[in-house]
């Protein structure tokens, strides 16, 4: 693989340049298939958390985040009650908006119930991905905010009883899990992030 020499600039997606904390996260989670249950979980939990504020607000209290929701280990998280969700209410680490708060324990719900039939996260929302390869987009703009991929997974997932689980949320959830890559042609990460891609498909078809 080749190294960039100090000379030589790294070419990364614009978005990512403006702070330490985003040029980490494109680098090494942004579009990278991720298929675990909890982490699935989490991404659509901090997705929902960052509507309406900066991704940058969410990423800087993730840490916060995982330790005020037990690892967003679905199972516990499920079990929260009323006094649990008053106490996150007070944590001044998180984002403290009643609604979301209890739409992330609502949601644990219908996920672990979900299991218990023998679904799974990962594959419904894997279910909606693309698999030809499409042309790398060449900037910003062509990146859409909801596609016709994020309105059915979202449907699939309100179906289910989830809540905000938007179409557009579902899109920057879809983005950041790697269902799309959205990396620009010119970003260094874009042929790492397909080539997991393809081989995440292939053992899906094995």
């Amino acid at each position: 693989m080749h190294m960039a020499t100090p000379s030589e600039k790294v070419v990364r997606c614009s978005w990512s340049e403006s702070s330490p904390e985003y040029v980490a996260y494109h680098d090494h989670e942004w579009g990278r298939p991720v298929t675990d249950e909890t982490r699935l979980f989490e991404k659509v939990c901090l997705e929902g958390f960052q509507s309406g504020l900066a991704w940058i607000t969410v990423l800087r209290k993730r840490d916060n985040f995982r330790e005020a929701f037990a690892g967003f280990d679905p199972a516990k998280v499920a079990r929260f009650d009323d006094r649990r969700v008053e106490r996150l209410l007070t944590n001044e680490g998180i984002i403290r908006h009643r609604g979301k708060i209890q739409s992330t324990v609502h949601n644990a719900q219908r996920l672990v119930a979900m299991h218990k039939t023998g679904e799974s996260l990962s594959d419904i929302a894997w279910s909606h991905a693309d698999r030809r390869r499409i042309a790398a987009p060449k900037e910003l703009a062509q990146l859409p905010a909801v596609t016709q991929a994020s309105t059915a997974l979202s449907k699939d997932l309100k179906s289910r009883g989830w809540t905000f689980v938007g179409p557009t949320t579902m899109y920057a959830m879809m983005q950041c899990m790697g269902v799309v890559n959205d990396h620009l042609a010119s970003c260094h990460v874009r042929r790492a992030c397909e080539s997991e891609r393809r081989e995440l498909f292939a053992r899906l078809q094995a």
